[in-house]
């Protein structure tokens, strides 16, 4: 399954939205108002919990400098992908956009297909005031 978020402009260079995104802990000022739990377990893994549902841990598995981040599952059940893709459009201009990517059978990507767009929707649309 993959899913895109809508891309947003931010009036931030490109490096400093990916120095944003580098620091996990930043993470928790874009997580939506249902978050019930999160957690800096490592400088690069943190965990998250939203209200009914499991907790996730993401891990940074791939970084280009100021152009992109990879977050993936850290262990559990699930194993999915989330990428930031950071391209700047001018000075302090920067265009974001998150891509999901994950392996499911075709029930639970029924089931988890809505939340999760409107997850990553979320992310992007809360790094407008947080960035």
């Amino acid at each position: 399954m993959k899913l895109e978020s809508p891309k947003v402009t931010l009036d931030k260079s490109a490096e400093e939205t990916f120095n944003f995104l580098s620091d996990v802990k930043n993470f928790e000022s874009l997580m939506p108002e249902n978050i019930s739990k999160f957690e800096v377990l490592e400088n690069d893994k943190f965990l998250f919990a939203l209200k009914g549902m499991p907790e996730i841990i993401l891990k940074k598995k791939e970084v280009i400098p100021h152009s992109k981040i990879v977050l993936g599952a850290a262990g559990g059940k699930l194993d999915f992908a989330l990428e930031a893709n950071i391209t700047e459009i001018e000075p302090n201009k920067t265009d974001v956009k998150l891509n999901f990517e994950g392996e499911f059978n075709a029930m639970m990507g029924m089931m988890i297909k809505g939340p999760i767009s409107k997850f990553i929707e979320t992310l992007v649309t809360n790094m407008k005031t947080e960035v």
